[in-house]
């Protein structure tokens, strides 16, 4: 294999592939980065057996061939090398020598018969979204996806598609997040889970307010496309929890409130807050909202007016949870919807569905 390229944008390809490497594994080979010089181009592979990225770049081939090179030597070595571009030649016991300019490394790389095979996605009827709208999408549901391994389809965010509406669900427990925007697919209706590590890749690679993601589903796997990048990963089995029963259908007490002074009402109030267990109570009585907190540091108090309809009420929330919710709305008002001191809080648009927030409450 011999090849000369861009420094810079194989550089950028291979820390962007580099994210799906395995950072520590019984297999060396997942290690690195899968590189495959064909006739004007290179294909990069990272994959960890779970989630996996592939690029192409191009590049002057003067040998067809392929090796695996430790991701991170290989990364830290092109950020540095001094010349606009970087040739790569490797002999028949996988030894690459790398020259920049004055530079020159020899690396020892790994047969590319030694890398696990990337699984393939076929898929029906294509699902294509907007980049930034689909980045929006996640960034307003990931944070409430469960960390915990004791339901592993929950470690996930569900997508759900049909009719020209795509829907973004996370759950953890004690909140979910919903998502709702309309897209242009007449495909049939599919509903799946995919890792949040997954995501979290995604979210990194749509960088083009005005590209589009083509998303192929499979059995078990999962492909998004994204300008010259693929994310391929595992979908998450198992049964996702019937998020609709958990959703309130009335509400004893609504409130219509600027969003911006609730975030700041409740983060002032949760100042000396330092342990998580301790709630933010909040009083709901003669169109005022009444916030305070008690901790071992003191106390503190805070309130602003709202539009009050319905019942008093007296409740406690985990402020974190409360602000992950109110600053995901990116909305000037909020509707937020009570029941009782036990039973979930909603925060809601003041007008359509597009995003749903459900906290569980604190007991006071």
């Amino acid at each position: 294999m011999k090849f000369v390229c861009d420094s810079a944008a194989f550089s950028k390809a291979c820390i962007n592939v580099q994210r799906t490497v395995s950072s520590k594994s019984t297999i060396p080979s997942i290690e690195g980065i899968l590189i495959e010089a064909l006739s004007d181009s290179l294909k990069l592979t990272g994959y960890d057996l779970e989630v996996g990225s592939q690029t192409f770049i191009p590049a002057e081939v003067q040998e067809n061939g392929s090796v695996i090179l430790n991701a991170r030597n290989l990364c830290d070595i092109l950020r540095m090398v001094p010349d606009e571009t970087v040739s790569i030649e490797s002999d028949e016991r996988n030894i690459c020598k790398i020259i920049s300019g004055d530079v020159q490394y020899s690396i020892i790389g790994t047969s590319a018969d030694e890398y696990p095979d990337v699984p393939e996605v076929s898929a029906g009827f294509p699902i294509v979204i907007n980049q930034a709208l689909l980045k929006d999408m996640i960034r307003k549901t990931i944070f409430s996806v469960s960390t915990s391994e004791r339901n592993p389809v929950h470690c996930g965010v569900r997508f759900e598609i049909g009719n020209g509406k795509i829907v973004l669900v996370a759950v953890d427990g004690a909140r979910l997040a919903v998502r709702r925007e309309d897209i242009d697919y007449s495909g049939d209706e599919v509903a799946f889970v995919v890792p949040a590590k997954t995501l979290g890749e995604v979210v990194k690679l749509s960088d083009n307010d005005e590209g589009f993601c083509s998303i192929s589903v499979g059995r078990r796997h999962i492909c998004f496309e994204i300008g010259e990048y693929r994310v391929i990963s595992r979908l998450l089995e198992g049964n996702f929890i019937d998020y609709k029963a958990a959703i309130p259908i009335s509400a004893s007490t609504k409130i219509t409130a600027p969003t911006k002074r609730l975030i700041e009402c409740v983060e002032r109030t949760a100042l000396i807050i330092t342990d998580r267990s301790s709630p933010v109570r909040c009083t709901i009585e003669n169109g005022v909202m009444k916030f305070s907190s008690v901790t071992s540091i003191g106390t503190a108090n805070d309130k602003m007016p709202a539009e009050i309809e319905g019942k008093d009420l007296e409740i406690g929330f985990n402020s974190k949870f409360v602000l992950d919710a109110l600053k995901a709305t990116e909305s000037d008002e909020i509707r937020v919807e009570l029941n009782s001191p036990s039973q979930p809080i909603l925060f809601l648009p003041t007008e359509g569905d597009k995003f749903l927030f459900l906290v569980l409450p604190v007991r006071i």
